[in-house]
């Protein structure tokens, strides 16, 4: 065999091992029991779950802000890798836009399950106001769907191509790459097509990207609520999701390496540059935390002064303090050292990243919604707190392992690492592939 065709059957999908079967089963199991528990809630009202009054969002948009800020920096890493032209990226880029596209399907699921009914969304669009920043996240979340989707499929004609031609002999997959890779010959006229799509793609997401950030922080800060009344908040969620985006990633690639024995393509400089990355994120997002809670712990009215108590030294304290410690204090320390951005340690930094990443947007939400316009008095015990209930951590586990299989799902049948990119990138592409590049 030739160096192409070994490198072309050491990057294409490949059948699930037994591991591989029991995870995707494992998946499917917490995802219909999240079904199950929706179907219920359905049928039954939010009333199975523990959100009142006064928490009216509780821990479904936590799961939703944590989504939307993984996605942000999938699509975005791709994007401004692919801008920058960069040759270290070729193995991470489509990593990146699986996850991006996989986590932003799944926060607009969560924003319907949220809604308690599906049907209410047509709502937004029969009784939708545009000064409202919920129709803007509507509008913005199906553009980003869309061009997440664009920009993980475009870059994929090439490969599609090599698998259509790999597996004419499978009637299914044959087919199913056939009609995916859309006729592509590899001519001049398509590779100057695809190279203005990914260009024109990769530009548009950006502003997209930062938009849906923004909007989002604009929709607490419109409020008007205690922990929300901030000009930072934007920037705040901006850098929050370029720290869970970038451990995400990391965290998925490492996975990946060892189950694909990718340690030819993915190496040790990229979880370097990945590790000086999410330093650097790391410390951007420390900044804005100083800026978000310092500046109120010296001027705060009482409501404020209230809000940082129970964040500081309250009943949120613990969960605050494993957030701000194990999510930036801890990641900094680590990766700042050549030794900590070994694929070990790194892995074991970035996934303490990204479960502190979903409690801090659990903060961020709750404890605000717990401090009310007016006192809290005359209502039930119940209302003065909040925990998920069983049916929330269910639905909730449910859409993390659909995000996971979807993940699970595309790995399995496209390829990860770009074959046709780096065949031309190492110099063994056959010659008449060549002249038409």
């Amino acid at each position: 065999m030739s160096k192409y065709e070994d490198l072309i059957a050491e990057l294409s999908p490949r059948k699930f091992t037994k591991k591989g079967v029991y995870w995707t089963i494992f998946l499917v199991i917490v995802v219909l029991i999240g079904v199950a528990a929706y179907i219920d809630q359905i049928i039954k009202g939010q009333v199975v779950t523990n959100m009142r009054d006064y928490v009216l969002w509780g821990v479904y948009i936590s799961n939703f802000v944590f989504f939307v800020a993984i996605s942000f920096v999938g699509s975005l890493t791709a994007a401004i890798l692919r801008l920058s032209r960069s040759a270290w990226r070729t193995p991470l880029v489509r990593i990146a836009e699986i996850i991006g596209f996989a986590a932003i399907v799944m926060a607009g699921l969560t924003i319907i399950i949220d809604m308690g009914r599906p049907d209410r969304l047509l709502n937004l669009f029969i009784h939708g106001r545009l000064q409202s920043p919920i129709t803007w996240d509507v509008v913005i979340i199906t553009t980003y769907i869309a061009i997440s989707a664009l920009i993980l499929f475009i870059p994929l004609l090439p490969d599609l191509a090599i698998l259509r031609d790999n597996h004419k002999e499978d009637n299914f997959l044959g087919k199913l790459y056939k009609w995916f890779s859309l006729k592509w010959t590899g001519s001049k006229a398509q590779w100057a097509l695809q190279k203005q799509s990914i260009q024109m793609v990769a530009i548009l997401i950006i502003p997209v990207a930062l938009i849906l950030q923004t909007v989002d922080a604009w929709l607490f800060s419109t409020t008007f609520r205690t922990g929300w009344d901030s000009t930072n908040l934007g920037p705040y969620f901006i850098s929050g999701a370029f720290v869970v985006g970038v451990g995400g990633l990391i965290a998925v690639t490492i996975v990946l390496r060892r189950i694909y024995h990718l340690q030819n393509y993915i190496t040790q400089d990229h979880y370097d540059k990945l590790g000086k990355i999410l330093v650097f994120a790391c410390l951007i997002y420390l900044y804005f935390n100083i800026n978000e809670y310092m500046l109120p712990a010296f001027t705060a009215p009482k409501a404020e002064e209230a809000h940082l108590r129970e964040l500081f030294t309250g009943h949120y304290a613990p969960m605050f303090w494993f957030v701000t410690i194990g999510g930036l204090i801890i990641p900094i320390i680590v990766l700042l050292f050549k030794k900590g951005r070994k694929p070990l340690p790194l892995f074991l930094i970035a996934i303490l990243v990204v479960i502190t990443s979903w409690w801090k947007r659990y903060l961020i939400v709750v404890p605000s919604l717990l401090h009310p316009f007016l006192p809290v008095q005359g209502v039930p015990e119940s209302w003065h707190h909040y925990f998920p209930s069983l049916h929330e951590w269910a639905i909730v586990s449910a859409t993390l392992a659909m995000a996971l299989l979807i993940i699970t799902i595309l790995v399995r049948y496209l390829p990860i690492i770009p074959m046709y990119r780096t065949a031309k990138e190492r110099g063994i592409l056959p010659n008449e592939k060549s002249k038409q590049s």
